[in-house]
C-alpha cells in the first residue's frame, strides 16, 4: 500500500489549502531533527516534507487523489485520463522546504531566542507557538497565512521580552567590479572569463563553505562604456540573507593610437609646418590593422579634423553599422629657422 501523505500530516482528504499549510507547519516543527532527537525524527522529517511538497502542488495532488502513490511515481494506469509518463520522485531538501516554508533556516532561535538553545522545553513541542496565542487557529481568527513564515508580520514586540525578530530576508546590496576591455575587443565582441570566490550554503542549511565559480561575460559588439552586466544572486550566500546580485561595468582600457568618442575612434595624425601649407597625404591606422589615405589639398589648420566613414566602432543597437574614424591633425611647428628661411617666408606669407 502507498503512502497517506494526508495520514502522514494529521489531516483528511479534501483538506483545503489552509489547512495542509497549517498541518506542515505543526508537523515540521514537532519533527525537526534539530528538536526532536527520538529515533526515526529525521526519515519522519522527509516524509512530512514529501507529503507537503505533493498536497502543496495542484497537479501532484490531483493525480495523488485519483490514483494514489503509486500512481502519482509513475506505476499507474497510462491511459483513460491517467497519469499517463507523469512520474514524481521527491528530491528535494526537506531542510530547504523547511526553510522556504519559514523564511529561515532556524525558526526556534529566531522566535524563542538562543539562551535555552531555541524552544523552551516545557512548551507544548505539537504546537510550540501556542505560548504566544498563535496556535491552532492562528492570529487574530484571520489563521496564520500563505508562504514565509506563514503570514507572521514582519516584527514582535510583545510576549517575547520586548525583542523584534525580522522574518523576511533582505538582499545584500549589489557586488559591483569594473571590466576592461579594448577598443579591439569592443570591435569583434568577445566572450571574458571572469573568476570570484563566494560562500555558498551545505546540505545542512546552517554551515557555509567557500566555491569558485567562473562566470562568462558577453561582450556585444559597439558596448559603450558604463554598460552593466548582472549576474543574479551570485554573491554570498549565508542562513540569513539573499546572495547579492554580481555587477560588472565596462570600462574601456586606455589605448596607445586612438580614442573613443561614442561610436566614433579619434586618430592624432601629426604633420609639419610644411605640409600643413602645402597640402599632404596621411596614412591613419584602423582598429582592424589596416591603413586609410586621407589627403588634403588645403591648408590644415591646427585641430582641423577629417572623417573616414564606416571605421568605427559598431553601434550598439546596429552591430552590422559602424561610426567613423576621425582623424585629427596636429601641426609641428619647427623649434628654429635660419635667416634666409625667415626672410623667404616673410616674401611668400602675406602679413594677414
Amino acid at each position: 500500500m502507498g503512502k497517506d501523505y494526508y495520514e502522514i500530516l494529521g489531516i483528511k482528504k479534501g483538506a483545503s489549502e489552509e489547512d495542509i499549510k497549517k498541518a506542515y507547519r505543526k508537523q515540521a516543527l514537532r519533527y525537526h531533527p534539530d528538536k526532536n532527537k527520538s529515533p526515526g525524527a529525521e526519515e519522519k522529517f522527509k516524509e512530512i516534507a514529501e507529503a507537503y511538497d505533493v498536497l502543496s502542488d495542484p497537479k501532484k495532488k490531483d493525480i495523488y487523489d485519483r490514483y494514489g502513490e503509486e500512481g502519482l511515481k509513475g506505476g499507474g494506469p497510462s491511459g483513460g485520463g491517467g497519469p499517463g509518463t507523469f512520474s514524481y520522485t521527491f528530491q528535494g531538501d526537506p531542510h530547504a522546504i523547511f526553510a522556504e516554508f519559514f523564511g529561515g533556516r532556524n525558526p526556534f532561535e529566531q522566535f524563542f531566542g538562543a539562551r535555552n538553545g531555541g524552544m523552551d522545553e516545557n512548551m507544548d513541542t505539537d504546537d510550540p507557538f501556542a505560548r504566544f496565542g498563535m496556535g491552532g487557529g492562528g492570529m487574530g481568527g484571520g489563521g496564520m497565512g500563505g508562504g514565509g513564515m506563514g503570514g507572521f508580520p514582519h516584527s514582535f514586540s510583545s510576549g517575547m521580552g520586548g525583542h523584534s525578530s525580522v522574518v523576511k530576508k533582505h538582499q545584500d546590496p549589489p557586488i559591483v567590479h569594473n571590466l576592461r576591455v579594448s577598443l579591439e575587443e569592443v570591435l569583434t565582441g568577445c566572450t571574458k572569463k571572469m573568476k570570484i570566490s563566494r560562500k555558498r550554503l551545505n546540505p545542512d542549511g546552517r554551515t557555509v563553505r567557500t566555491e569558485d565559480k567562473i562566470l562568462e561575460v558577453q561582450i556585444k559588439k559597439g558596448w559603450k562604456e558604463g554598460t552593466k552586466i548582472t549576474f543574479p544572486k551570485e554573491g554570498d550566500e549565508t542562513p540569513t540573507n539573499v546572495p547579492a546580485d554580481v555587477v560588472f561595468v565596462l570600462k574601456d582600457k586606455p589605448h596607445p593610437v586612438f580614442k573613443r568618442d561614442g561610436s566614433d575612434i579619434v586618430y592624432t595624425a601629426k604633420i609639419s609646418l610644411r605640409d600643413a601649407l602645402c597640402g599632404c597625404t596621411t596614412n591613419a591606422p584602423t582598429l582592424d590593422g589596416r591603413t586609410v589615405t586621407v589627403s588634403s589639398t588645403d591648408i590644415v589648420h591646427p585641430g582641423m579634423k577629417r572623417r573616414v566613414s564606416g571605421e568605427g566602432l559598431p553601434y550598439p543597437k546596429r552591430p552590422d553599422r559602424r561610426g567613423d574614424l576621425i582623424v585629427e591633425f596636429e601641426v609641428k611647428f619647427p623649434e628654429r629657422l635660419s635667416q634666409n628661411a625667415r626672410d623667404t617666408i616673410a616674401q611668400v606669407l602675406p602679413r594677414s
